[in-house]
């Protein structure tokens, strides 16, 4: 039976990305990200439960997390995890979990530091409502072309995103 190790988070950062520039050019960026499940207990009560998740980017993405994430910034993020394991002061092994993300996309407020990148986005908009005949193809074309964009041009994956978020709702994928 085939095996799958993939993971994807919507949160937000705890803190600012932690950047590092390796021998040979290679940038690795690492962030938590906190995850908050609300839910009623049995007992009625409102329960508010935050998971944190250690996140790692590399080279070009690395790159864009240091120009433009910031504490508290909403990302999402889709990767896969890796266990590090080592040897405490007292022998004692011990083991963390890490996603070691392939895609990073920035979430929320077009008025964030990374703003003027995003204000983009209404062209886009309005071409797909303009003509909505024609919409689904190039929004269809856009996901594919999307994992490429954050490790280019910042400017490139506001518009991705949106076409594809809308591309994911449109005629096939509906459950109904």
């Amino acid at each position: 039976m085939a095996s799958l190790n993939k993971v994807t988070l919507i949160g937000n950062l705890g803190a600012d990305p932690e950047v590092r520039y390796l021998d040979g050019g290679t940038v690795v960026a690492q962030f938590n990200v906190a995850t908050t499940e609300k839910y009623t207990n049995r007992s009625g009560e409102r329960v508010e439960q935050t998971e944190w998740f250690r996140v790692e980017l590399w080279n070009d993405q690395a790159k864009v997390a240091e120009k433009y994430l910031r504490k508290g910034n909403p990302v999402y993020i889709e990767g896969r995890l890796r266990t590090e394991t080592w040897v405490d002061k007292e022998g004692k092994e011990r083991f963390s979990l890490r996603v070691r993300a392939n895609t990073m996309q920035l979430l929320g407020s077009r008025n964030d530091e990374a703003g003027g990148d995003y204000q983009e986005t209404p062209a886009p908009r309005q071409q797909q409502a303009a003509p909505a005949a024609q919409a689904p193809r190039p929004q269809a074309a856009a996901p594919a072309a999307q994992p490429a964009a954050p490790a280019r041009p910042a400017a490139k994956p506001a518009p991705a995103p949106a076409a594809s978020f809308d591309a994911g709702g449109a005629d096939d994928d509906l459950p109904f």
